[in-house]
């Protein structure tokens, strides 16, 4: 004689109770939009009014600098950028563009102390990512000097490579590469000014070279604006002996969007 009651998994126990266990937490702290903070179905996700003003950086683009074509250009076919200043970077990528509620959600990261956000940033950047991600033997995030590091708690940089090191499983490296000379502010710095602001701003110590040594590293950052600083960082682990760079970012201020005297610009 069959049973009346159906049989019940017990995988599926375990997910009924994970979920009545959350009931509480989502009622006294129901979910918000990333952008604006409006409630959400669930965390980490955009409103419709939000999600209109994020541009997310898709194919074609430039295969060295990420930098977005308007049609296909053929394989191969590299940016003047990129073909002008070649960087010392295999290649860059950047989930987004700093623009609309991509920029508040790096600035809420950065100086608002949204850390919470950037668990949900990481999982667009490993899926802008994924041919990288895919050669990277090691995360490495770009550093904060140890006195700013001291007044604001925490590296928004290394928020965002410990989370994308948990979703590709690859090994994380934070202390691969230290900021040795604590230097200015780049919002406000024209090009030239930021590329000196960083010159000779990292190195890689003794000790952790064992991490990086021969290794494709993929180095993470919050937005490139105009590539100063992953290129000083990319500079200092080649010289302390990564066998290649790789750069991902959550967002990109695209070429002719730069103004350095833009203050809301990172």
């Amino acid at each position: 004689m069959a049973d009346p009651m159906p049989k019940i998994k017990p995988i599926e126990i375990k997910s009924l109770a994970r979920s009545a266990l959350g009931w509480p937490a989502r009622i006294l702290f129901p979910p918000v939009c990333a952008g604006c903070r409006r409630h959400v179905s669930q965390p980490g996700v955009l409103c419709g009014a939000c999600w209109t003003k994020l541009r997310l950086l898709e194919r074609p683009w430039c295969p060295v600098m990420d930098t977005p074509f308007t049609h296909h250009m053929g394989e191969g076919f590299l940016s003047a950028e990129a073909i002008a200043d070649p960087p010392p970077f295999e290649r860059a990528r950047a989930a987004v563009a700093y623009s609309g509620v991509a920029r508040q959600m790096v600035q809420g990261l950065k100086y608002q102390d949204r850390t919470d956000l950037a668990p949900w940033m990481a999982r667009w950047m490993v899926r802008a990512g994924a041919d990288l991600i895919a050669e990277a033997d090691v995360v490495v995030p770009v550093p904060l000097h140890w006195r700013r590091f001291f007044r604001r708690r925490f590296n928004q940089s290394a928020e965002l490579a410990r989370a994308v090191s948990v979703l590709s499983e690859l090994p994380f490296a934070p202390s691969a590469v230290r900021r040795v000379k604590l230097t200015r502010q780049q919002v406000g710095l024209e090009r030239q000014e930021r590329e000196e602001n960083v010159r000779a701003a990292f190195r890689v110590p003794a000790e952790a070279e064992i991490e990086i040594a021969g290794r494709r590293v993929l180095l993470i950052d919050d937005v490139y604006t105009t590539g100063a600083t992953v290129r000083a960082a990319t500079k200092a682990l080649k010289r302390g002996g990564a066998g290649a760079v790789d750069v991902l970012t959550f967002a990109r201020v695209l070429p002719g969007d730069f103004r350095a005297d833009e203050s809301a610009t990172i």
